[in-house]
């Protein structure tokens, strides 16, 4: 996708504050507990997403995290399309204390070219 370069500027001034996982380090860390969010819109999720992850789209991501994972320091994985998004999510949460939050490098582009597995 085409961003404009307003939005890529708004992604690269978050992302010296954000973490970054690979698709291999995000599957890693979610068999040891991590909890794994895709962040993309619904239709997107609909479509098909990684499995095991849980749906948290971009626009109620910063309102709906405190009731799902009230424990600021639970690892969440955010992953949207190709880590734009959930850079800039990852960004708020740490804003509003969450101290364990990384974005997964790639976004579902990278997940899918990995072979890891999905479903719908």
């Amino acid at each position: 996708m085409d961003h404009s370069k307003e939005f890529e500027k708004l992604v690269e001034d978050v992302m010296p504050n954000v973490r970054e996982f690979t698709v291999e380090e995000a599957i890693e860390r979610q068999a040891d507990g991590a909890i794994l969010i895709d962040v993309r819109e619904d239709n997107e999720w609909d479509e098909n997403h990684a499995k095991d992850a849980i749906h948290m789209g971009r626009g109620v991501i910063e309102r709906d995290i405190i009731h799902e994972y009230p424990d600021k320091e639970t690892e969440l994985i955010l992953y949207c399309g190709g880590g734009y998004r959930s850079a800039l999510a990852a960004n708020n949460l740490q804003k509003m204390g969450y101290t364990n939050v990384f974005s997964m490098k790639g976004g579902w582009t990278a997940w899918k070219e990995s072979g890891a597995p999905t479903t719908k």
